[in-house]
């Protein structure tokens, strides 16, 4: 069996042209795929056509793939590489398959040899650890904690435990809408002394990054709301 390739492709973590974030290669590329795995359609619809593929939209195949497709659906979604045929692989913001469902894709072509391209684009993970001023030597990323309010703490007191152990920057998100129960139980939990960076809105014209202690967070405390952030700690 021949098959084609899978692209990752990067996409903006915000409103904007993809340009001012994505290499033109990437931006080049795009055209000749007619063949995308999306986490969102209404979303991968709306990017492709920011990024030049505008008219052309409506001959493009999309299949989705996120946090409710079934695994055997997954399995299907092999057959879209055959006869050569490539096939480009979207996140909802950012890098494909990183806290993101598109790695059960990753798996399944790495799994039958098919050809997998990662391409450059914006990881808010990595914009954030070296834009914190925090350890970006050893650091880890923790994804999401619980979210029932005493498994969050008792979560953020042991990456502090962590932290301080090994010198080690933990790096977590959260969903947007819980941003700020999360930050209001780090200022909490989390001791006078921790270093926390919180880093929203990356790549966007109202980014937001800063670093401070807790009891400085606390002496001066910000509302992040529902902007995509990433928050970092280090003990």
């Amino acid at each position: 069996m021949s098959y084609g390739k899978l692209y990752l492709i990067p996409t903006p973590l915000g409103e904007g042209n993809p340009a001012d974030v994505l290499p033109a290669p990437v931006l080049e590329l795009l055209p000749s795929l007619q063949c995308f795995v999306v986490e969102e359609v209404r979303t991968a619809r709306r990017f492709l056509s920011q990024a030049g593929l505008k008219g052309h939209i409506e001959g493009l195949e999309f299949h989705q793939l996120n946090e409710h497709t079934p695994p055997a659906q997954v399995e299907e979604y092999l057959q879209l590489f055959n006869g050569g045929r490539s096939v480009g692989l979207l996140s909802e913001a950012g890098l494909p398959a990183v806290a993101d469902p598109g790695s059960l894709l990753v798996a399944l072509c790495h799994r039958h040899g098919i050809e997998v391209v990662p391409l450059v684009g914006p990881s808010s993970l990595m914009l954030a650890l070296m834009s914190s001023g925090l350890n970006g030597q050893s650091f880890a990323f923790v994804g999401y904690i619980p979210a029932k309010a005493d498994e969050r703490r008792n979560a953020l007191k042991a990456l502090e435990k962590r932290s301080a152990t090994a010198l080690q920057t933990q790096i977590l998100i959260e969903t947007p809408y819980r941003n700020d129960a999360l930050l209001a139980d780090m200022l909490q939990c989390l001791g006078p002394g921790t270093r926390l960076c919180i880093a929203a809105n990356l790549t966007c014209p109202d980014a937001f990054i800063r670093t401070r202690t807790v009891a400085q967070w606390k002496a001066a405390p910000v509302s992040i709301g529902k902007r995509p952030c990433v928050f970092l700690l280090l003990a």
